[in-house]
């Protein structure tokens, strides 16, 4: 009832594009500022949102996506300009803003998605979903989508303890750094989706 070939290579595709270590900085920047618990809560919420919208494209992906009549391309280069606008933020210090750090739920955008769901990802599933082989695949796929989602949740959980340790100003750099590395990822999930349309044209 369980293909360790399936879950492995969906795991670890997985692990590749939705980055668990990468997503640390990222997410220390996005949150800092907040209450301990505050943190916690928005790190099971990203998790939450991300295995979500997941299970909601694995299941129904191909459907949604045609009756919107939304291409894949066209999917990655909203998410890039999405988490690029986020990475200016993180650059020129906005977030810093009370109103910033406080009232906006970043567990739901940009945390939950597209930086965890992103397009790389719910495409990998659906395609995982698409080719799993009877009860066995589809269980072996299910349960790579929620091993990734744990380790996702573990390490945003316990990476609130490199906010003890680095303290304000090592926070004020990490933001800066996070900001850098999305505008990267964002500007390099843009280019990937408009080659895919030059190359479908």
């Amino acid at each position: 009832m369980f293909d360790v070939a399936v879950f492995g290579s969906l795991f670890l595709t997985l692990f590749v594009i939705m980055d668990p270590p990468g997503i640390t900085p990222i997410f220390l920047a996005l949150t800092a500022g907040r209450p301990a618990k505050v943190q916690r809560r928005m790190a099971f919420q990203a998790v939450c949102v991300a295995g979500g919208v997941i299970t909601v494209f694995g299941l129904l992906g191909h459907q949604i996506l045609g009756y919107l009549h939304v291409s894949v391309p066209a999917l990655m280069i909203a998410g890039g300009l999405l988490l690029l606008l986020i990475a200016l933020d993180l650059l020129t210090g906005k977030t810093d803003e009370p109103k910033q750090t406080k009232d906006v739920n970043v567990a739901l955008v940009p945390l939950g998605m597209p930086l965890l769901a992103g397009p790389g990802a719910i495409v990998s599933v659906i395609l995982a979903v698409q080719k799993a082989d009877g009860v066995t695949g589809q269980v072996s796929v299910w349960a790579a989508i929620l091993a990734i989602h744990v380790v996702l949740w573990l390490v945003m959980r316990y990476s609130l303890l490199i906010i003890r340790v680095i303290k304000d100003g090592g926070v004020v750099l990490v933001t800066r750094l996070a900001g850098m590395m999305l505008s990267a990822i964002a500007v390099q999930q843009i280019i990937n989706g408009v080659t895919q349309v030059i190359q479908g044209a």
